[in-house]
């Protein structure tokens, strides 16, 4: 299975600090590991899962063997990377960041009374990606977890479009 894993800038996994072999002129070596769901195995996201864990680096990666379907993410005993997705640069990373500061004042245009306070303004900061959490509990604010899950699903969406990812 095909799936993605956001690494550090330096190739380091966000949680468990694991060094990734990462692929040059071809996949990385693979990596082998038990599975305990968040505390080991080869963690990777689906493209709706994408906006959750957004970070420096995006890569493809190959997964092997059973792999635990989880809300949020997916767990495999093996997995080596075969690409990084050159489309998540530092203007994909800024539109993205734009994008949701947009999306906030579409939010609180529509509820200026409960989300006022909420608005971000001004130009997105470097890890602009964390934004898309933001406008998420906004919406999850007007209405409820479902409002929060279906921003989730516009940032995938937007995501996949502007990444060019299947």
């Amino acid at each position: 299975m095909t799936a993605y894993k956001f690494l550090t800038a330096d190739g380091l996994g966000l949680f468990s600090r694991f060094p990734w072999p990462l692929p040059h002129g071809g996949p990385g070596a693979w990596v082998d590991s038990e599975v305990e769901p968040c505390r080991a195995g080869i963690h990777a996201c689906r493209a709706r899962d994408l906006p959750y864990w957004a970070a420096p680096e995006l890569y493809e990666i190959e997964l092997d063997g059973p792999i635990d379907e989880l809300e949020l993410k997916i767990v495999a005993p093996r997995g080596r990377l075969l690409r990084r997705v050159d489309a998540w640069d530092a203007s994909a990373v800024d539109d993205y960041g734009r994008m949701c500061i947009a999306r906030a004042a579409e939010l609180v245009a529509a509820a200026p009374s409960v989300l006022g306070d909420w608005a971000p303004t001004g130009v997105p900061p470097p890890e602009s990606a964390r934004l898309g959490y933001i406008v998420a509990r906004m919406a999850e604010e007007l209405g409820g977890v479902a409002a929060h899950l279906e921003e989730r699903r516009r940032q995938s969406a937007w995501l996949v479009e502007r990444l060019s990812l299947a």
